[in-house]
C-alpha cells in the first residue's frame, strides 16, 4: 500500500537533509536581523589603543613641605614624575585655585618659593605634574558653577607651572557630586581640544578610591562621565590604601592586589560598554596604583617595604601603566623624638626604612614619563648672573651672619640657611656633606623674580650714630633704610639685621609710617 502526503507540496517528501538546510537558513536570516543593525549602527572601538608610558611618580604635598625643601624626596630619581598636590578651590564657593586652601598661586610663589622649586625639579630631570582635589577641601569642579569658569581655573594653574599632565584626585563629596562630574568632564575635554588645536597635548589621569573589590559606583560613574564627554583619558589610578575594613589576615600588598584585580575587571566591562579601545595589554594598560607608604590613616593598616616590593612585582607582571605613592614628603624613617608611630605623620613613614626608600622600591621597572615625553616637561635654562640690583634676595657675603630660613642668592641660585651661620662654606661648595653645610639649595633665580628691595625711611627719621645708645623700640635710619631696636643697643650696625634675625638687635621696619624719635639711654 502506498502512502499519500498532504500539505503545500502533495506527493513530495522532505528529506532530513532538506530539513537541516532549511533550519540553517532560517537561523542565518534571524541572526542577520540582529547582527546587521548592530554592526551598521554601533561605533566599535579600534583593535587596540596605543600603549602609554609605564611610569612612577610620587605625590608631593606642597603645603606640608618645609619651605626650604627643594626636592620632592631625598630618594627621588631624576627621571621620576612629581605630582604636586593638591590644587583646590580657595573656599567652597570660590572658583579661584589655591594650594590646599592655604595659599593662592601667587602666595605659594612668594611664601613657599614654589615656582623656583618647580624649576629646580625640572633642572634635575623630573616631569612635573599637577594634582587637583584630594581628600580634604573642595575640588574646583565642585566649586565652579560653569564649564567655562572651571576650564579657566584649570588653565590658570596649568599655564603658570607649564605642565602637560594633570591628575584629578576625586574623593568624598567631590566624587559623589554628579553635576560637578559633568562640569569637570566637559571642562577637561574643552582644554584638551584647545591644546590639540595649538599643537600640544594635555595628559589626564583620574585617581579614585577603591575597596577590596575595586572601584565604587561613584568612581565608575566619574570614569564614564569623562569618556562620554570625549576626554582622552590616559588612565585610572586606584588609591590602594585606607581600606578601613577587616583584611582577614591579608597583607596590605595582598589587599591592594585584590583591589586592582577587581578594578581591572570593572574597567574591561566599562570600556567595552562605552565602545572605547583599550591597549593591547587590556585594562592593565590604563590602570595605576597608589599606595600610602608606611602607616596609613587607619591604625591597623601599615604598608611596609616588603609590601612595596610585592606590589611592584605584581605591577610589572601585569604591566600596569603607573605606580605612585603618598607621599614623597613621608619617604623617610621617623626620628627618635616621634613617640607614637601609629599616628600618621606628614614628614615620615612610621616604619623603619633603614637605608631603603619606598620610591626606590616602587619605581623599579617603571622608567617612562607621565605624558610620554622623551625629555622633562621643561628644558633646563642657563643660570642668571648674580646682580644685587635684580636678585630676589641679598647676595651671599662671606662675613655676614644669617639666621635659619634666611635666603640668599649665589651663582644664579637661591639658598636657604638651615641654621644660624656666619662664614664657613660657600652655599654651592661641592665638598661638604648635607649635614656639614649650613645651606639648602632652593632653586634657580628666575627671569620673573621681583628684585629684593628694602623700605625707605620716612623723612625726618634720625640717622643712626655708632656712639649713641638706643632703647628697645627706637627707630633709626641707616643708609636710607628704617630699623627698629629689639633691645638696648649701642654700636651694632643696623644693616646686620637684614639677614641676622636672631642676634642682631636691629630689625628692618617694614611699616614706614611716621615714627617716634629715639632718645638717648642711660644704659641697659
Amino acid at each position: 500500500m502506498t502512502s499519500t502526503s498532504t500539505g503545500r507540496h502533495p506527493g513530495k517528501r522532505l528529506s532530513p537533509w532538506r530539513v537541516a538546510i532549511g533550519v540553517l537558513i532560517a537561523c542565518a536570516l534571524i541572526a542577520g536581523v540582529v547582527v546587521i543593525p548592530w554592526y551598521l549602527f554601533t561605533s566599535r572601538p579600534a583593535v587596540s589603543a596605543p600603549i602609554g608610558p609605564r611610569w612612577f611618580g610620587a605625590y608631593y604635598d606642597v603645603t606640608a613641605a618645609d619651605a626650604a625643601d627643594t626636592s620632592a624626596s631625598s630618594s627621588a630619581s631624576a627621571s621620576d614624575g612629581v605630582l604636586l598636590s593638591f590644587v583646590v578651590a580657595a573656599s567652597s564657593d570660590s572658583c579661584q585655585p589655591s594650594w590646599g586652601g592655604a595659599y593662592s598661586l601667587m602666595d605659594a610663589g612668594r611664601s613657599l618659593d614654589l615656582d623656583r622649586r618647580v624649576e629646580g625639579m625640572r633642572r634635575e630631570g623630573a616631569h612635573v605634574a599637577i594634582s587637583f582635589g584630594g581628600a580634604k577641601n573642595t575640588e574646583l569642579g565642585t566649586a565652579c558653577s560653569s564649564v567655562n569658569d572651571l576650564a579657566n581655573a584649570y588653565s590658570t594653574v596649568i599655564d603658570r607651572y607649564s605642565v602637560s599632565t594633570v591628575d584629578l584626585d576625586l574623593e568624598n563629596q567631590n566624587l559623589s557630586d554628579s553635576a560637578a562630574g559633568d562640569r569637570r568632564a566637559q571642562a577637561l575635554a574643552k582644554l584638551q581640544a584647545s591644546r590639540r588645536a595649538d599643537g600640544s597635548d594635555l595628559t589626564v589621569w583620574l585617581t579614585l578610591p577603591v575597596g577590596l573589590d575595586g572601584f565604587t559606583q561613584d568612581g565608575l560613574r566619574a570614569i564614564r562621565q569623562l569618556l562620554q564627554a570625549g576626554v582622552n583619558l590616559a588612565g585610572v589610578n586606584a588609591m590602594t590604601m585606607d581600606f578601613n575594613v577587616p583584611l582577614s589576615g591579608k597583607s596590605m600588598a595582598d589587599a591592594a592586589i585584590g583591589a586592582l584585580q577587581g578594578a581591572h575587571d570593572q574597567l574591561e566591562r566599562l570600556y567595552a560598554d562605552q565602545h572605547e579601545a583599550l591597549p593591547s595589554d587590556g585594562a592593565w594598560g590604563v590602570l595605576g596604583a597608589t599606595a600610602m607608604i608606611g602607616q596609613n590613616d587607619v591604625r591597623g593598616e601599615v604598608f611596609t617595604l616588603k609590601d612595596a616590593a610585592k606590589l611592584n612585582d605584581f605591577a610589572q607582571d601585569q604591566r600596569l601603566a603607573r605606580l605612585s605613592m603618598w607621599s614623597a614628603n613621608r619617604d623617610r624613617t621617623c626620628g627618635p623624638n616621634y613617640p607614637d608611630l601609629t599616628v600618621v605623620s606628614t614628614s615620615c613613614s612610621g616604619v623603619d626604612q633603614g637605608d631603603a626608600s619606598f620610591a626606590g622600591t616602587l619605581r623599579r621597572g617603571f622608567s617612562g614619563l607621565p605624558g610620554g615625553d622623551a625629555t622633562p616637561s621643561a628644558s633646563p635654562t642657563a643660570s642668571l648672573p648674580d646682580d644685587a640690583e635684580t636678585a630676589p634676595y641679598p647676595l651671599w657675603t662671606e662675613g655676614a651672619a644669617y639666621s635659619a630660613g634666611v635666603r640668599v642668592v649665589w651663582h644664579g641660585y637661591v639658598y636657604a640657611a638651615k641654621w644660624w651661620v656666619s662664614g664657613g662654606y660657600q652655599p654651592d661648595d661641592p665638598m661638604p656633606t648635607t649635614d656639614q653645610t649650613a645651606w639648602r639649595l632652593i632653586g634657580p633665580v628666575l627671569p620673573t623674580d621681583v628684585p629684593f628691595s628694602l623700605p625707605t625711611a620716612p623723612a625726618g627719621t634720625p640717622v643712626w650714630a655708632s656712639d649713641q645708645p638706643y632703647d628697645k623700640g627706637a627707630v633709626v635710619s641707616y643708609q636710607g633704610v628704617p630699623y627698629r631696636a629689639k633691645w638696648w643697643t649701642r654700636g651694632d650696625v643696623p644693616s646686620d639685621g637684614i639677614t641676622d634675625h636672631d642676634r642682631s638687635p636691629w630689625a628692618v621696619v617694614e611699616d614706614t609710617a611716621p615714627t617716634t624719635t629715639p632718645s638717648p639711654s642711660a644704659g641697659p
